[in-house]
């Protein structure tokens, strides 16, 4: 478990250092995690928000890994390597609007309309 911990770090690192989408989807965390928790919501409400919010970020780092090792078996261009790389893209996009829907329906609810 410790020697665990030491790996998750090393990649935790890695991406804050190579992949600028990663920096940009932590500092949104960094804003959007403080703001759910301050905000007047139910605690299913906030966990919803915060766990899209991780999501994001998980999947980010699922796609780091998933060009990582399509780089490192060939720079080449290679039709299964574009699939590969536009299906962890398209991974990050789904859970962008997860997230922004997530939001919103909760924004939306805590403010007491009701869309229709």
């Amino acid at each position: 478990m410790w020697n665990a911990l030491f790996y998750s770090l090393d990649g935790f690192t890695s991406a804050f250092k190579h992949e600028e989408a990663f920096r940009l989807e932590v500092l949104l965390a960094l804003i959007l995690i403080p703001l759910s928790l301050s905000m007047h919501t139910s605690g299913i409400s906030k966990a919803l928000m915060i766990g899209s919010v991780l999501l994001v970020l998980i999947i980010e780092l699922i796609n780091a890994a998933i060009e990582a090792i399509t780089d490192r078996v060939s720079l080449e261009s290679h039709v299964l390597a574009k699939r590969a790389k536009d299906c962890g893209s398209a991974a990050v996009m789904l859970s962008l609007i997860n997230m922004v829907v997530i939001w919103v329906l909760v924004l939306v609810g805590a403010s007491g309309l009701m869309l229709e």
